[in-house]
């Protein structure tokens, strides 16, 4: 039961958010989702409906490494390599969306990993 209730939390919180926050051409939205295990990032232009870039701990670029990182640090490359391919199609500026997330943990992290390799927001 607590479970539920956690996610009806969640996605109340959601629905609060994505009411405000649209990614348009000129500042596309920032979008993450956690798992239990893995974290994903997604840079999305909400006026054509297009997915810009993505990355996540399934990336092959992030299992090529040696041993599994632990969470927090898979956040930490996960949003390096999401600037990273945010910069390279010369998207600086974005909007964050957390996803209903509480801004704490991975999702934090993620934030500022982004933003120490250039990403505005």
């Amino acid at each position: 039961m607590l479970r539920k209730e956690k996610e009806l939390a969640r996605k109340r919180r959601k629905r609060r958010v994505s009411a405000k926050v649209r990614g348009t051409p000129e500042r596309p939205r920032l979008c993450v989702f956690k798992s239990s295990r893995h974290i994903y990032a997604q840079v999305i232009d909400d006026s054509r409906g297009h997915t810009l870039a993505a990355a996540s701990t399934l990336s092959s670029a992030l299992r090529r490494g040696g041993g599994e990182p632990g969470k927090m640090e898979a956040a930490r490359q996960v949003g390096a390599l999401i600037a990273q391919k945010a910069l390279a199609q010369q998207i600086r500026q974005v909007v964050f969306d957390r996803n209903g997330f509480l801004y704490h943990g991975r999702v934090r992290t993620l934030a500022e990993a982004a933003r120490e390799k250039g990403l505005v927001f």
